[in-house]
């Protein structure tokens, strides 16, 4: 699996966001990340890459990330529903459709969210040997 490591280490920033926002790894853009909607697998099924990079906190970025799209996609339909609706808005209507947005948007946009937090952690600090091999990790 670390014979990967090589040929495809650093693609480039655009290209790891591409990967990420499919829910593929942004290092080798192959192995799917996810084994359903909210559970990640611990590493690329095709490259090994370790998902988690090792620090206890390490998915607050993606949970951040997460919080400020959803946020913006509420705001969005929000604003979109009263633009349309000037001057006439049906705001009981609306609240009840914030509010269903507002637990929706956090779920649907989970899975983007952990792996876009993956592709910019490995823009930043760039994957090591470590990050690919298992048995590096066990003497941390």
């Amino acid at each position: 699996m670390t014979d990967n490591f090589t040929s495809d280490a650093h693609p480039g920033a655009t290209r790891m966001v591409v990967r990420a926002f499919r829910r593929r790894c942004p290092s080798c853009g192959e192995g799917k990340l996810f084994m359903g909607w909210f559970h990640i697998r611990e590493r690329c099924p095709h490259c090994g890459l370790r998902l988690d990079r090792g620090e206890s906190d390490y998915f607050i970025g993606a949970y951040t990330i997460n919080l400020i799209v959803a946020e913006i996609i509420v705001v969005i339909a929000m604003l979109s529903v009263m633009l349309y609706t000037w001057p006439t808005v049906p705001w009981e209507t609306m609240k009840w459709g914030i509010i269903a947005m507002t637990i929706a948007a956090p779920l649907v946009t989970y899975p983007f969210s952990k792996s876009v937090w993956l592709a910019l952690d490995l823009m930043f600090r760039p994957a090591t040997l470590q990050d690919f091999n298992p048995a590096l990790n066990e003497t941390d």
